[in-house]
């Protein structure tokens, strides 16, 4: 039988804990986020391919699979689970849920479940803002930045870029509904945005304008065709990964968080590379550019498209964790692991 003082835990982690260990913290979660990225370009993590589980009479929903094992000194292995539905939004749910688990290294039990749609939005917020530092170091400095889909992640990216340095003179807003661009305006005017925000009528006034573009939509297929409205060079987001066409992508200088995951599930990049037949657009990954092995031109616009590794998910996760633990907020589940003896003791052990 398994020793009792050792038998396996699990832990459960609510989203107001998860909130209240990351809030604040955003340059320490970019330097994880950092650290993984590098962990990752040295080929110490597993990062298979997302599954993604779609419906025949929901086609705009989805729920993703993304498992993933990380090495270096974190050393575990995990799973995020993650759903999006859009059509929640007009009922004031949240688009995207989550949960995410994490597995013992050694023994492969899973020692913590977390709410996940937090960390999910603060991995992908801490990458953009990582990316945005990097990618802007042999660039003029951004100084109007232009949001395009109004919601939870452009709040969340927002805060990390404020959070790591970032100001503008100036920042712009668009949404296809015009009443998320006020609403994320007024969060922008309540967060203490020194500066002016501009809501747009229309996508081209804004990417014309701004020299820093976070695209953060829930858009399936390109929409953004013209290659003139970029014509002045900007530093390019593209979170949401599928906003732009192949003409777009093929007059940047393109680079992405890992070169298979983002050629897939019709991504931009995925789309340009269907229609050309190679990858020749693709300039390299963010570890590359951290690395010193590709140096993105600065005479053409710079598009960033970051798929979304599970390895940030776990990294942070696990952070999250450790912070809980070490505060004693975390809700152990005791005897979440019954069956232990292969012969049946286990029912014996004291509840």
């Amino acid at each position: 039988m398994f020793p009792s003082d050792k038998a396996p835990t699990l832990s459960v982690i609510s989203g107001a804990q998860v909130h209240d260990v990351l809030d604040g913290r955003q340059r320490q979660v970019v330097e994880i986020v950092e650290r993984t990225y590098r962990v990752h370009g040295k080929g110490a993590t597993v990062n298979p391919p997302s599954y993604f589980l779609s419906f025949p009479d929901k086609p705009e929903a989805r729920i993703i699979a993304l498992p993933a094992s990380l090495g270096g000194e974190q050393g575990l292995h995990g799973l995020k689970w993650i759903s999006s539905f859009p059509k929640n939004v007009t009922s004031g749910l949240p688009r995207a849920s989550a949960v995410l688990v994490l597995n013992d290294q050694e023994t492969g039990y899973p020692f913590a479940c977390l709410e996940s749609s937090i960390i999910s939005a603060t991995r992908t917020a801490a990458s953009a803002a990582l990316a945005a530092d990097v990618l802007s170091r042999d660039r003029v400095r951004p100084i109007r930045a232009g949001f395009v889909g109004a919601g939870l992640i452009a709040r969340y990216i927002h805060t990390y870029l404020a959070g790591t340095g970032w100001s503008f003179d100036e920042i712009d807003v668009y949404d296809i509904r015009a009443e998320n661009a006020v609403a994320f305006a007024g969060c922008l005017e309540r967060s203490g945005v020194p500066r002016v925000v501009i809501i747009r009528d229309r996508v081209e006034d804004l990417i014309r304008h701004c020299d820093l573009i976070v695209f953060a939509t829930t858009a399936g297929t390109p929409y953004v065709h013209e290659t003139s409205w970029f014509s002045h060079n900007p530093l390019v987001l593209h979170v949401s990964l599928r906003d732009l066409s192949p003409d777009v992508i093929l007059a940047a200088a393109n680079v992405v968080d890992d070169v298979d995951h983002c050629l897939r599930a019709n991504t931009s990049v995925h789309l340009t590379e269907r229609r050309e037949g190679n990858r020749n657009f693709l300039n390299g990954t963010l570890y590359d550019v951290m690395t010193g092995t590709c140096l993105p031109p600065a005479d053409r616009p710079l598009v960033f498209s970051p798929f979304g590794l599970g390895v940030l998910d776990l990294a942070v996760g696990k952070f999250v964790y450790d912070e809980a633990r070490r505060q004693g907020q975390d809700a152990v589940i005791d005897n979440f692991f019954f069956e232990l003896d292969r012969y049946g003791q286990a029912g014996k052990r004291s509840a």
